[in-house]
């Protein structure tokens, strides 16, 4: 059993970010899964020297990155997309994800200490007035300078925390950022669903599942 928790925002505590970048490239007349290839070639450089890595640790705006997946997206599908608040159209079909938000206040209120451990892309969209009520800490990659899947950003998120990695839970919806986790110590849990993912909270922190479930 664990004494802390650590989550993912995008993907986890909202709903499927994936989804929202299919609807957009329905809208914007893309291939369905072109922003999920561009995103997954991006990761793939060098670690420092991707747009993705400069964007999440803070080291490239917000703005420059759309300008450069505005122009990658051009190029690979032949038509134009426009740079302008493209962040928060690609994000715009993302929704709160109640259920998680609650089974995290609910983990809080048994005496867990919760934490997020967000990449960020140079934007301010997370819903920080909730902040106080679901985190004892937050770790957010562009403040920090630091990114998943790099190990210490993790050791940090747990350090903030006041706990070793091995007193920590950790939840992502993408693997690899699952799987660097348990390589410094964490238990890992890739996001699916909330039906997936309450009652394998409950096991690994010794919670009643009840209790995460808000019954």
């Amino acid at each position: 059993m664990r004494s802390g928790l650590l989550v993912d925002y995008g993907g986890v505590l909202t709903t499927s970010v994936g989804r929202s970048f299919r609807a957009f490239c329905a809208e914007a007349g893309l291939d369905r899964d072109l922003v999920r290839e561009v995103f997954i070639e991006a990761y793939d450089t060098p670690a420092g020297t991707g747009p993705v890595h400069l964007v999440e640790t803070g080291s490239l705006t917000g703005e420059e990155f759309a300008a450069g997946l505005a122009e990658a997206l051009t190029r690979r599908s032949g038509v134009t997309v426009d740079p302008d608040r493209l962040i928060d159209r690609l994000f715009a079909s993302v929704h709160a994800d109640e259920r998680m938000l609650g089974a995290v206040a609910a983990v809080r209120a048994a005496g867990v200490r919760t934490g997020l451990l967000s990449n960020s892309w140079g934007r301010d969209s997370y819903p920080r007035d909730r902040f106080p009520a679901l985190f004892d800490a937050v770790v957010i990659s562009g403040e920090v300078g630091l990114r998943k899947p790099d190990p210490p950003i993790y050791r940090l998120a747990a350090r903030r925390l006041g706990l070793d990695p091995a007193d920590c839970v950790f939840v992502d919806d993408i693997d690899t950022n699952v799987a660097a986790a348990e390589a410094v110590g964490m238990a890992g849990v890739v996001h699916r669903s909330a039906d997936a993912t309450i009652p394998r909270l409950a096991e690994l922190l010794g919670l009643p599942p009840a209790v995460l479930a808000g019954l």
